[in-house]
């Protein structure tokens, strides 16, 4: 059996978790950190783990196989890229660079190393979000009409990127992933309130193919935590409400039937959806050392990295002409 071992690149705010879970999995064998204090805290999670505060060290390390890199989104591109170069399968968090140029450049780099190439695009390994995208293909909800995400939180504010790329990537993904496809057209809008270069809520909303919409709401200002999507069909509505310990899923068999006299709605019991007892982050960790070791694509691969950024970009540039919308096919 081939070798996994991991090397972990940043264990602060997110870096840590990445931390525990491979040592969990039993692959860790380096941290890299250029905080001292972030290392003690990689220690305290993985006390036998060995650290260093020099990149170049993981780079030539022949044993480390795979590297997960949780720096602050601007290292990223050089980082992977230098990786890939050295012979290290990446995992890369999210967003997976600044750019959709950034983002080729480093899915370029993977063709050319035969390298595996992982975004952490994190909610697609939810169990909440796999069985979505099941009730959906299964036509369980009917015609998609319109899909919606509110993320928001009281932090954490960040100076390096604002809260669309921070918060936003998450949902972009997972809307384009059950929408099948990428939208047509975006728009956002973007309210500063706390660093003038950087926005602290935005407001998107996606045109996709065949009439369907979506929106996604995303502040780091926000007095209470809320993770919430809605998908509705024309049969059924579906609510993933993250921030619940119970019935993060939730079915709704309603629809409205519309008739020459009236528009009439029809409303049965609210439906839990079980699903697995599952750490995402877990199982994200688990999908990059399988195809580490089988050489497979993974879900969240460069090229579906690459259609994210194309829609965050597409977004930027809106925010630019105070919301102005921005088509994305040719893009």
């Amino acid at each position: 059996m081939l070798n996994q071992n991991i090397a972990v690149i940043g264990s602060g705010y997110w870096g840590k978790n990445l931390v525990r879970n491979f040592k969990e999995l039993g692959v860790l064998r380096k941290v890299c950190d250029a905080n001292p204090e972030n290392l003690e805290v990689a220690q305290s999670v993985a006390p036998d783990v060995k650290t260093t505060s020099n990149f170049d060290e993981i780079l030539d390390d022949p044993d480390i196989h795979g590297v997960a890199i949780a720096t602050p989104a601007p290292l990223h591109k050089s980082m992977a890229i230098d990786a890939m170069r050295n012979g290290k399968d990446v995992l890369v968090e999210k967003p997976m660079a600044l750019s959709v140029d950034e983002g080729l450049e480093m899915v370029r780099c993977a063709q050319e190393e035969n390298r595996i190439l992982m975004v952490g695009h994190l909610l697609e390994y939810h169990p909440a979000i796999l069985s979505l995208k099941s009730l959906i293909a299964n036509g369980v909800l009917g015609k998609i009409r319109y899909l919606y995400s509110n993320r928001l939180n009281f932090g954490k504010i960040r100076r390096e990127e604002n809260a669309l790329w921070s918060f936003a990537p998450h949902d972009v993904a997972v809307l384009l992933r059950l929408a099948d496809t990428i939208p047509e057209k975006v728009a956002c809008k973007a309210s500063t309130y706390l660093n003038p270069e950087v926005a602290d809520v935005t407001m998107t909303n996606l045109e996709f193919p065949n009439n369907v919409n979506g929106h996604i709401f995303v502040s780091w200002l926000n007095p209470f935590k809320e993770q919430r999507m809605v998908i509705i069909g024309d049969e059924k509505m579906a609510v993933f409400n993250d921030v619940l310990s119970t019935k993060k899923l939730i079915l709704y068999d309603q629809h409205v039937r519309v008739t020459e006299a009236a528009d009439i709605p029809f409303k049965k019991a609210e439906i839990p959806v079980e699903i697995p007892a599952l750490e995402p982050l877990k199982e994200e960790c688990k999908e990059f050392l399988e195809c580490i070791k089988s050489r497979r694509n993974p879900l969240t691969d460069g090229i579906s990295g690459v259609q994210v950024l194309r829609v965050l970009q597409a977004c930027q540039e809106s925010i630019g002409t105070n919301g102005l919308p921005v088509e994305l096919k040719n893009k």
